[in-house]
C-alpha cells in the first residue's frame, strides 16, 4: 500500500482516544497494510494509528527484525518497577528523554482474521508496547515525563523548527 507520513505534536488526533475497530474491513486491512508499511523504515519501533492520521485503535511493531501488528490492543500485565529509559517518538521527532516505564509489559489483541494476538517481552518490545498503547488512548510520552523533564520537553517542542 504506502508508507504514510506522520502526524507531529499538535495534531489533534494525537491527543484523541482511539475507536476500537468493530469490522474487519477492506479499509482495515488496507490501514494494516500501511502500519506495515510506515513501521519498515530504519529506526522505527512502532507506529500507531493515529501517528498516520486514523483513529482507530491499531499500531505496527518493528523490534530487532520482527515486525507485526495488532487491532484492538489492551495493555492487559506490566510487571517490574517504573525505570526510567530513553524514549523518543516519531510525532516529536529530534526529542529523547527518560520516560518511566514498566520493564515488561503484555498486549493482547486481535489479527485481521479474528485471532488472538498476544504481544509480551522485556526491553524496547515493553516500551513499544506501553507507548503505542498511549497513543491509541490519545497519551504522548511527553505527557508521562516527570514535571521537571516535562517543563525542558516542552520548550524544545516550542523551539523546534517543525512545531
Amino acid at each position: 500500500m504506502a508508507v504514510r507520513a506522520i502526524r507531529v505534536f499538535g495534531d489533534p488526533v494525537l491527543k484523541s482516544a482511539c475507536a476500537p475497530i468493530e469490522t474487519i474491513d477492506a479499509g482495515v486491512r488496507a490501514l494494516v497494510q500501511d502500519l506495515i508499511d510506515t513501521v519498515e523504515l530504519p529506526g522505527r519501533a512502532g507506529v500507531a494509528a493515529p501517528q498516520i492520521g486514523v483513529g482507530l485503535r491499531a499500531f505496527s511493531y518493528n523490534i530487532d527484525g520482527d515486525i507485526g501488528y495488532v487491532l484492538n490492543p489492551v495493555l492487559v500485565a506490566v510487571s517490574g518497577e517504573l525505570q526510567p529509559i530513553g524514549e523518543g517518538c516519531l510525532s516529536v521527532p529530534g526529542l529523547w528523554h527518560d520516560t518511566p516505564r514498566y520493564p515488561w509489559a503484555k498486549v493482547v489483541g486481535i489479527d485481521v482474521d479474528g485471532n488472538e494476538v498476544v504481544l509480551e517481552g522485556d526491553g524496547l518490545m515493553a516500551q513499544a508496547l506501553q507507548h503505542e498503547t498511549d497513543h491509541l488512548d490519545g497519551t504522548l510520552y511527553l505527557d508521562k515525563l516527570e514535571p521537571a523533564n516535562r517543563r525542558i520537553a516542552m520548550r524544545e517542542v516550542r523551539e523546534s523548527d517543525w512545531f
